[in-house]
């Protein structure tokens, strides 16, 4: 037997062609969270946190993305005129936010 056949010997086997990719997708859709509602004075609370966090400032963030609440922190740019906030290399739109607060500093 040359190496070509034998090599063809070991190579996956897959009976049902696209299995593996329709089960991920039907987990992906089950892992997806929707987005929280939040109150106005929650909002409200919300947009007072965000005036007081300056460009620097060590900040705890939770939000919002592609169906998924994600949590980080780090020191952060906020870009104001375009209501977005920069930790590393994450761009947050402040809609997104769920919850923020300074780290070091009593909520």
């Amino acid at each position: 037997m040359n190496r070509v056949d034998r090599a063809k010997q070991f190579l996956p086997f897959d009976a049902l062609k696209g299995l593996q990719e329709e089960l991920r997708k039907r987990e992906e859709k089950f892992l997806w969270e929707d987005r929280r509602i939040l109150s106005e004075e929650r909002l409200q609370e919300l947009n007072d946190i965000l005036l007081t966090i300056n460009t620097n400032d060590a900040v705890f963030v939770e939000y919002y993305s592609c169906g998924k609440y994600l949590k980080i922190s780090g020191y952060c740019k906020i870009i104001k005129n375009i209501k977005q906030l920069k930790i590393a290399d994450n761009i947050i739109n402040f809609e997104d936010i769920y919850d923020i607060y300074k780290i070091g500093c009593k909520r």
